[in-house]
């Protein structure tokens, strides 16, 4: 070893030496100190005592008081207590002093009591001192929902550490603190035949601690409730958060703007002279018996009523010879006009301001709500007999039929297709028919090399931000061949194996009674006989189940078609969609199987790529027969239009595309865009505009998950619903639906602030078992089945609003949350409408 290393050697020794006695003295110093102290308070403890004897046959409790007063500011600056960082800085009420070299080494000056605080109830020296407590369970976490420091409504005292620490002579404190500062005991407040006083939940404030024990396990009163298994209690902590002054001159200005933009939605949004619950009345709200026959046709009589289509729309009249249209509609002039105003208001700055105060208040009373009554609303869960998340309604709002199934689902059918019928011919390829064991080796595959990871069907991280990547997941193996084989219904063989495979999903979704689904079929709008062909393979496969309807999509695809000549206008996409539905509803023997299957669909969906920028329209827009160039019209061109004819019909992701969605729709998908738009989103609130969100999909596409607004958009209020999209590319169990819940209510996503080196986690998702019912009730309500079905999954007067509508033992949504939900939208609305606002109570949802 050469020299240097020697003398770094003998210094680190010299130092390390040094250190470790300098650390005994200084330790010994400390703990002669502590001893010195301890025994300090211990003869001021002995001194007290004997003065309380000497004084207690003579003196008078105040003389006593005041002598006590006397001793304690005798000790002057020699008697310390140590300082705790969790604990509040007493010397500002104390008023003593406090130097520069005390305040570094955490000390304070205890030189008396504050007159305001409450006496604190100490256990009796006889009860305590035969208990020795563990200092391992003297201070437990609490959490925000539980404020008690030892149980939740998940906890209870029995079964805990600390059961051997309470005595039968411990009691509950029953001290209520009333708003004012007042103590009341609920001792006081029972009748003379021993029953207690009602007192209301919204006066008073809960205290949890136990007569003399400020730090230990102290049992929390609602969990004992919980653990007695007591029935429903409806009493709950109301707020009462509204403004206590008039709105400003500009706060009133802005509100009169929301007014207008809420009374133009109204003159936009269909809505059916006679609603359905006033059509059928249900007393019994039993299950409704299936339908034995759904296919069965009997034929109608032809309608006189005569339709024409005229830029774009269709207008009917009585009968041929009338000049009088029975249903008019807004024009594109006006539509473009109004959207435009839309437009104009949400992006004006002071709207932006007030929506975004609106939206934060919003947000911060369903925090105080949950603080103040998320035990309660478990509680009333829990007294719900039979009903929990697994058994309650949820539908699937946002499907799409292609990509219902899950990759594994697909890959056993296509290995059984291959071993039982590989003789069948299946597709005209290169001028050749070819059977499906000679597709596969066209391919080079067998079915022993198929797997779920050369299926390739998944969505991974190369799809984010990539929609034409995302589409191309539709093709197993990535072979077009096999997604026309076993994905589409016009092919060869008539889509008979995608018929099979749709049965399964249905047998799956029978099995499970408690998931719905709407599935998204596509109609293109290249012929006109795209929809007789689609009911006669839904027919001819006998697709039908009380779980499922049926949404008609439409892809937003003039450009392709342009390019490809097979049309010519837009005014040709309008008529091959069109025509066929109003010949069938003015003669439906003219469409036959088409009639049936209508009354198995509930709606019409629009579908693109949203994140592609496009030209926003302008008031006066090319007729759709001037519409001849090769451009893609704009998306709320496309809604005009589909609006105007399904108004008339029914009679009988960009900023702009919500903006012209407000107007038109009842319900949307996605709509993560509103995060950006607070005034949109505030409308969307006072509207309550269903929200079909699939966070997982847009994981997979848009927005990271951590980054999606669902969980935001929910604690404010708005009608939102969890939706699956595509669980051929997104999930992989048996039960997608439960898949996306079971997600949002587990994920714990964290944002990171860096504070001085420290690294602090904020919880963001971790939904509750009462958050995930509201959203599933909310789904049933944006779903398109019958009136007669949602009074048996959610309650016969589901169609109120408020707790009269709510049904707990069906929807396990306690009326506690329901309420409100209620009382703080009618506030808003009250906020918005200066206090003019008119809402009846019992309108739907």
């Amino acid at each position: 070893m050469d020299a240097y290393a020697l003398h770094l050697a003998m210094a680190a020794l010299v130092g390390a030496s040094f250190v470790a006695v300098s650390a005994y003295y200084m330790h010994r110093k400390t703990l002669t100190q502590l001893l010195e102290f301890a025994k300090t308070v211990e003869r001021e403890r002995e001194r007290s005592d004997k003065e309380e004897e000497n004084y207690s046959d003579g003196d008078s409790a105040q003389h006593l008081k005041k002598r006590r007063s006397s001793h304690n500011k005798k000790k002057g600056n020699g008697y310390y207590r140590r300082a705790s960082a969790s604990l509040p800085d007493v010397t500002a009420i104390s008023g003593g002093p406090i130097d520069g070299e005390e305040r570094r080494n955490g000390l304070l000056h205890v030189d008396g009591i504050p007159p305001g605080l409450p006496r604190l109830h100490m256990l009796p020296e006889g009860k305590s001192a035969g208990h020795t407590k563990r200092a391992g369970n003297l201070i437990r976490p609490t959490s925000p929902k539980s404020p008690v420091a030892s149980a939740s409504a998940f906890e209870s005292i029995e079964g805990s550490d600390e059961e051997d620490i309470i005595t039968e002579d411990i009691k509950l404190d029953t001290t209520y603190m009333l708003p004012n500062g007042t103590a009341e005991n609920l001792s006081d407040q029972i009748h003379n035949n021993g029953e207690q006083i009602a007192i209301p939940a919204a006066s008073m404030i809960r205290s949890h601690s136990v007569s003399g024990d400020l730090h230990g396990v102290q049992p929390d009163p609602i969990a004992a409730d919980i653990l007695r298994k007591e029935p429903e209690h409806e009493t709950f902590t109301r707020l009462r958060i509204s403004p206590t002054e008039v709105p400003s001159p500009d706060e009133a200005e802005a509100y009169i703007v929301l007014q207008e933009c809420l009374e133009m939605r109204k003159r936009y949004v269909f809505k059916e002279a006679t609603a359905p619950w006033e059509r059928e009345v249900i007393s019994d709200p039993s299950t409704p018996k299936p339908n034995p026959e759904p296919f069965f046709y009997a034929s109608e009589e032809k309608s006189d009523h005569y339709f024409k289509m005229q830029e774009g729309v269709v207008h009917v009249y009585p009968c041929k010879d009338s000049k009088e249209e029975l249903f008019p509609v807004a024009d594109a002039t006006t539509f473009f006009t109004d959207l435009h105003h839309i437009l104009r208001v949400i992006a004006a700055g002071n709207m932006r301001t007030l929506c975004h105060h609106r939206l934060n208040l919003l947000e911060q009373k369903f925090n105080l709500h949950l603080m103040l009554n998320a035990d309660r609303e478990f509680l009333a869960q829990k007294s719900a007999p039979h009903r929990d998340f697994y058994n309650v309604r949820k539908v699937d709002t946002h499907v799409h039929h292609s990509a219902c199934m899950n990759q594994k689902h697909l890959l056993r059918f296509i290995k059984s297709k291959l071993r039982k019928e590989p003789d069948e011919v299946v597709i005209f390829r290169d001028g050749t028919y070819l059977t499906l064991k000679e597709v596969f080796e066209s391919l080079d595959l067998t079915g022993y090399d198929l797997n779920v990871d050369l299926l390739d069907v998944h969505a991974d991280k190369s799809t984010f931000h990539r929609f034409d990547k995302f589409n191309l997941k539709y093709n197993p193996c990535g072979q077009s061949r096999l997604r026309e084989i076993f994905l589409k219904q016009d092919n060869l063989i008539q889509g008979r194996f995608l018929g099979e495979l749709t049965k399964q999903v249905f047998s799956d979704l029978g099995a499970s009674k408690y998931q719905m689904a709407e599935y998204r079929i596509s109609i293109y709008g290249r012929k006109q006989s795209e929809w007789d062909q689609l009911a006669s393979w839904i027919v001819n496969n006998d697709l039908y189940s009380e779980n499922v309807v049926w949404l008609i999509q439409l892809p937003r695809l003039y450009n392709i078609y342009k390019e490809m000549g097979i049309v010519t206008s837009f005014q040709n996409i309008l008529d091959n969609i069109f025509i066929p539905l109003f010949e069938v509803t003015v003669d439906p023997d003219s469409h036959p199987q088409l009639h049936v299957f209508l009354k198995q669909v509930v709606g019409l969906d629009l579908v693109d790529d949203e994140s592609k920028p496009e030209r926003r329209p302008t008031k006066h827009m090319p007729t759709p027969a001037q519409w001849t160039n090769v451009y893609n019209p704009a998306f709320s061109y496309y809604v005009y239009y589909c609006y105007a004819n399904l108004y008339t019909l029914n009679k009988a992701g960009d900023i702009d595309h919500l903006a012209a969605t407000f107007l038109t729709s009842q319900n949307i998908a996605h709509g993560i865009n509103l995060r950006k738009s607070p005034v949109l989103q505030y409308l969307y609130y006072l509207a309550q505009i269903g929200l079909a969100m699939s966070p997982l999909s847009n994981n997979s596409l848009f927005l990271d998950y951590h980054r999606n607004p669902f969980p935001m958009f929910f604690l404010r209020g708005l009608n939102v619903s969890l939706s699956t999209d595509d669980p051929l590319q997104i999930h992989l169990t048996k039960e997608p639906l439960v898949e996306e819940y079971s997600i949002a209510a587990s994920v714990r996503s964290h944002s990171f602030s860096w504070d001085k080196f420290a690294c602090k986690f904020y919880s963001v998702w971790k939904l509750s078992s009462c958050d995930l019912c509201e959203i599933a009730r909310n789904s049933v309500y944006q779903s398109g089945f019958s009136h007669a079905l949602k009074s048996h999954w959610i309650g016969k007067q589901y169609y109120k609003r408020g707790p009269d509508g709510n049904d707990i033992h069906k929807t396990n949504v306690p009326h506690i949350r329901v309420e409100f939900r209620d009382t703080i939208w009618r506030d808003e609305m009250q906020q918005v409408y200066l206090g003019k606002a008119v809402i009846p109570y019992d309108v739907d949802k």
